[in-house]
């Protein structure tokens, strides 16, 4: 079952539309669930929603998982730049864009509106072992800050593709100034066909820039006594096709501990 319901975003003065998902046998039960928050949600569950035609397949896929959540996709802005400075923590340099980033502002926005009333209206578990958060690119930079910089309540985090390249220094600076709770799993990835530099598409990248930056993030996360999982998809792309594929890669991850 997936709800549409629009949510106040204060910091623009208007609605964004939540994409939740609850498990088929919800209301006939008394069960709780953790719950993952996702960014750009309305790239998710459905192809007709997703901004370029195709979306993660989340619905289908977790039709047949073993294990049974509670997605909240929350949707981003779709005005010019508007997404770029919400969905960065620190500034950009190379002029990607100029505006001041919104990357806390969105996350006060996720955890002290959006979480309060999910887990209010919905029966969750609240608590930071039973929440994660999940983004690609863009989303994938704020999966990665957020499991980091908010670690006392997020405990699981898919990086997918993530758009490290305009702020490696802050990345790293972020680590090092907020160690990780050891309960703490992050999964990053990305595919070959976007790494800089790559022409071999049937062996994993281990030397791209791209490649570089996901493995020394992961060894900075293990070296805390958290689990770390890098992950290079040959041939992939850019793009909510591949992402799609690696849907149960990282779910297992985070949430079937012995994987």
């Amino acid at each position: 079952m997936i709800i549409k319901q629009d949510f106040w975003y204060p910091a623009a003065q208007e609605a964004r539309r939540l994409h939740i998902y609850l498990p088929d046998n919800y209301h006939d039960t008394d069960e709780r669930y953790p719950v993952m928050y996702y960014f750009d949600g309305h790239n998710l569950f459905f192809d007709e929603d997703a901004t370029f035609g195709t979306s993660w397949g989340l619905n289908e896929f977790m039709h047949e998982w073993n294990k049974q959540l509670i997605i909240v996709g929350m949707e981003c802005s779709h005005h010019g730049n508007d997404r770029l400075t919400e969905y960065s923590p620190y500034q950009a340099r190379y002029g990607m864009f100029s505006d001041e980033p919104k990357g806390d502002i969105t996350f006060d926005w996720i955890i002290n509106d959006i979480k309060p009333v999910i887990d209010r209206e919905f029966r969750t578990y609240a608590d930071r072992s039973c929440t994660g958060i999940a983004g690609s690119s863009m989303g994938g930079l704020m999966a990665f800050y957020g499991v980091v910089h908010y670690n006392n309540v997020f405990s699981k985090a898919a990086c997918i593709s993530s758009a490290f390249g305009f702020c490696m220094p802050q990345v790293h600076r972020e680590i090092n100034e907020h160690p990780v709770d050891p309960d703490t799993r992050v999964y990053l990835s990305w595919g070959t066909r976007e790494a800089k530099g790559v022409n071999d598409h049937e062996h994993e990248d281990t030397k791209s820039y791209t490649s570089r930056a996901n493995r020394s993030f992961a060894r900075k996360i293990t070296a805390q006594g958290a689990a770390a999982k890098v992950f290079c998809q040959l041939g992939g792309i850019h793009s909510e096709s591949s992402w799609r594929e690696q849907n149960r890669i990282y779910m297992d991850f985070l949430w079937n501990a012995a994987d």
